[in-house]
Order: structure tokens, then C-alpha cells, then sequence
């Protein structure tokens, strides 16, 4: 397989309780060439897989300097992302999260946005009050038009990109609920939709494989389906099915259901234990800890194939690292997973397969602009 020499990066949501100085010493001990760091509202209620490793309420030009000189002192590159709902759920939460996005486009702005390669990752979220009416697919992305048109136009006149990421966010509404899909970019043909509904180049997608397979769906084929210009990253975790009484009583197609706890244990039913158990899959990273259901040699040759020359972005979020409840499993993980990308995007040479050198980050001083809030932009 020919290499495409691609960076390899951390998503810094695996090590919350690190600050900011430790968090890139711990990049720099794991060998990646570059940290997405999680800016998640420290005033927001979601605690799962979150971080806040920038502070970003007054962040100005100096601040963005700095950040540059650090960042390219580690031999490091960097992104930004805050993963929330922007079209759904509680409409005061709903107003924070698009306000809080714009800033994050802002910052990537001072940065030095696109010439950084600098992007902004968020969620689109869903709205289910629009979601039970006929016709909710489209009500929803007539609302994901009505938020993100003035988001992507922003971006745009600052020179800074949007991604989505394509988690379906299966646990974002409780088990009491039938439906799963809480995340309006969790499907390609959402995705080609939302790109023909908001014509513009600043918006693409972060795609993670693993959302994939647990709905059946093989990501090569996927791929092959994508706009390359679209791709701006890929998430590097993975999955691993699992053929368990609940996927046989309840199927791969549909998540399991909740029902009274006293009739489905008379009745031998399996029911989730909690809101993300409904579609028996086990989140893992390729090469610690066993076999997933993910063909990487395949799509990485299919990436190569097309020519995407992009980051590949470890997401920790595996059961036996991340959420296994020791701080050195996580490292282990990591460690694990870069060492199993490096032959499939690196050089060999005669030290090993070797990263590709480091590209300094532009220190061009930005002036500074105000801060922006919806209101400003409907």
C-alpha cells in the first residue's frame, strides 16, 4: 500500500483532567504531531467525553500568538471543536452552543484559520419537537438551514472551515424514546443534503468510521460515496459488534426498546442498562486490546486511492482505555494506536516507519474583531 504520509493527532477530550501545558506534553510523549483540542462551555450540563482545553472567554491577538509559538515549539499542530446540539433540545442551551460556536470561529480565525488548516468541529444536533411531525427529516434540515446558512457564511468572509462529525449521538435522549438518530449529520445522504442546502466550501465533515459500522454500514463504501473536498478529518476509533441475546431479540436495525423492568425480566427480555446501551456494539481502538469489525487496511487504501492527504485523529473512547478507570490505560491505548496507523501512513525507512516532518504554523498576526452572536447574523 502506497503511504500518504498523514500526521497522526490527538483528540484532547481523552484527557480532561490535564491543563492545557500537560495536556501537550502529553502529545508530545505519545508521539502524535498535533492535538484537536475539545473548547467544550465550561457552563454547559453534557459531561460526557468533554473538555475545555482553551480558554476561550476573552481570548484576543496575544492570545493567539501565543498559542502559536507554543504549539510550534512542540513541533505540534492544532484545531478547535465543541460538539453540542445547535438546532434542538432546550432553546436557551440551543442559543449558548450556536453563540459559543461562533466564538470558537473567531478564535480559529485569530489562529489563522484555513492557512493553519485550523478548522472549527461541531455537531448539528437534531430537533425533536420538529422531528415528530410529518415530514421531520426535512423540517429539520430546513432548520439546520435557517442556523448553519449565517454560521457557514460567517466562517467564510473569516476564512475558517466548519466539520461535522457524524456520531449519531445514539445516547443523547433517554431509552424511553425510540429513536436514536439525535444528530442530523450522522448519515451521508444528510451530509450531501446539507452541503446542497448551504452552498459554500467552509463546511465539511470530521468522519469517524466506527458510527458507521454499528449501523451496518461499511465505511469504504461510504468513502468511495464522499466529496473529497468535504473530508477534513478522519476520527481513528473503531468497533466491535457484539452478537449478544440483546441483538438477537431486538435485531440490528432498530435500537432496543425500554419497557416495564417486572415484565421483561418475566418475559426474558433484554433491556438497556442505560441511554448509550441500545445498539450492542463495544467502542474500541484499532490494534489494543482485540479484533474490531473494521477493515483499516481497506479504508485507508480507498483514502490513499482518492488522494486525501489529511489528519487521521485518535478518539479515545474505548472501553478498555478511556473508560476503563485507570489514567495509563489511556497512554496505552494511544501508544497502541499510533504504532498500528504508522505502516499504514508512513514511510519505512531505515529507523522504522517514520512521521512526516512538521509544518510550522503561520504566525501572522491577526487583528482582532469583535465577538458575534446569532442575533447579530439572523
Amino acid at each position: 500500500m502506497k503511504q500518504q504520509n498523514n500526521p497522526i493527532w490527538l483528540m484532547s477530550s481523552a484527557y480532561e483532567k490535564l491543563n492545557q501545558e500537560q495536556l501537550i506534553e502529553k502529545a508530545v510523549s505519545l508521539g502524535v504531531q498535533g492535538v484537536d483540542l475539545c473548547v467544550f462551555r465550561t457552563d454547559s450540563d453534557r459531561k460526557d467525553h468533554t473538555a475545555t482545553h482553551l480558554d476561550y472567554a476573552n481570548f484576543g491577538p496575544d492570545d493567539a500568538a501565543r498559542i502559536i509559538e507554543l504549539f510550534n515549539g512542540k513541533s505540534l499542530r492544532l484545531s478547535l471543536g465543541a460538539f453540542d446540539n445547535m438546532i434542538g433540545g432546550d432553546p436557551a442551551e440551543r442559543t449558548k452552543n450556536q453563540n459559543h460556536l461562533l466564538r470558537l470561529i473567531r478564535i480559529a480565525h485569530l489562529l489563522g484559520g484555513n492557512q493553519n488548516d485550523i478548522i472549527v468541529g461541531t455537531f448539528v444536533g437534531y430537533n425533536h419537537d420538529l422531528g415528530v411531525k410529518e415530514d421531520g427529516f426535512q423540517r429539520n434540515l430546513e432548520e439546520y438551514k435557517r442556523v448553519f446558512g449565517p454560521i457557514v457564511r460567517y466562517a467564510e468572509s473569516l476564512g475558517v472551515t466548519i466539520a461535522y462529525e457524524n456520531c449519531p449521538m445514539e445516547g443523547w435522549r433517554s431509552a424511553r424514546y425510540t429513536s436514536t438518530f439525535n444528530n442530523l449529520s450522522g448519515v451521508l445522504a444528510a451530509r450531501k443534503l446539507m452541503y446542497t442546502l448551504v452552498d459554500s466550501s467552509a463546511h465539511g465533515e470530521i468522519y469517524d468510521p466506527s458510527h458507521d459500522i454499528w449501523q451496518n454500514t461499511d465505511p469504504i463504501e461510504v468513502i468511495k460515496r464522499t466529496d473529497l473536498s468535504r473530508l477534513k478529518r478522519i476520527h481513528v476509533k473503531t468497533t466491535r459488534n457484539l452478537l449478544d441475546d440483546a441483538r438477537v431479540q431486538w435485531g440490528g436495525m432498530y435500537p432496543m426498546q425500554m419497557v416495564d423492568e417486572s415484565l421483561a425480566r418475566e418475559a426474558g427480555v433484554v433491556i438497556p442498562k442505560h441511554d448509550w446501551d441500545r445498539h450492542h456494539y463495544e467502542a474500541m481502538l484499532p490494534g489494543f486490546g482485540g479484533t474490531d469489525h473494521m477493515d483499516w487496511n481497506g479504508f485507508v487504501g480507498i483514502l490513499n486511492e482518492k488522494g486525501f492527504k489529511g489528519v487521521f485523529e485518535i478518539e479515545n473512547e474505548a472501553k478498555n482505555s478511556k473508560d476503563a478507570g485507570a489514567p495509563a490505560a489511556i497512554d496505552q491505548g494511544i501508544h497502541a494506536c499510533v504504532n498500528f496507523l504508522a505502516p499504514l501512513l508512513w514511510p519505512l525507512q531505515e529507523s522504522g516507519y517514520v512521521r512526516p516532518a512538521h509544518q510550522q504554523l503561520s504566525g501572522d498576526v491577526r487583528k482582532d474583531i469583535p465577538v458575534v452572536e446569532m442575533k447579530d447574523l439572523l
